[in-house]
């Protein structure tokens, strides 16, 4: 019979913390029996609600190793990830993520919430921003080897919009259904 697993104490107790594997970004920590991934600098992700004044959503396309498929997504990214940007806010990195993959000015950044996108496997945080009053100034697509497509969907069209895709083989990031919810839109 295999030890019990790890009260909130003992996962706590940083004497049982150990380093399983680190790279550039990620390590694997161990805390007991349990796994857990976390970045290897002070970063947090922000993923933005981008509504045109025509009420259309902003949705990127990439395909995602981890998954081996093209992901249907809101504009996302990680705020103070490169030495250029170490230390940057939340709100600046949702506008530098907004503008790198889309294409888009943010007039107004809104926050909306903040919280552990997988607190069962990652230390990870994210904020959610609502992106208002938008201006296209660029082309969008990503930086470096991202090879972003970016979609407008009517809002009004976006559930049908989505499975559709999700029909043709695309998954989509659940974080879409709760940007929509947090930013009032569903």
């Amino acid at each position: 019979m295999g030890k019990p697993p790890p009260t909130l104490m003992s996962m706590n107790n940083p004497l049982e913390r150990s380093i399983e594997w680190e790279g550039k970004f990620l390590r694997v920590v161990r805390i007991g029996r349990w796994e857990l991934v976390e970045r290897t600098n002070d970063v947090q992700g922000v993923v933005i609600v981008a509504i045109t004044d025509e009420r259309n959503l902003l949705l990127t396309e990439q395909e995602r190793l981890p998954v081996g498929k093209r992901v249907i997504e809101l504009p996302a990214g990680l705020a103070g990830d490169l030495a250029s940007n170490h230390g940057e806010q939340p709100v600046a990195a949702a506008r530098r993520e907004l503008l790198e993959e889309t294409g888009y000015d943010a007039g107004e950044m809104t926050w909306l919430a903040s919280g552990p996108p997988s607190a069962g496997l990652s230390s990870e945080m994210v904020s959610f921003f609502r992106a208002s009053r938008l201006r296209r100034v660029g082309s969008g697509g990503g930086e470096g080897e991202e090879r972003i497509e970016v979609h407008e969907v009517p809002l009004q069209q976006c559930a049908a919009w989505l499975r559709k895709r999700e029909s043709e083989g695309l998954l989509v990031d659940p974080k879409v259904y709760a940007g929509l919810y947090l930013a009032g839109l569903t």
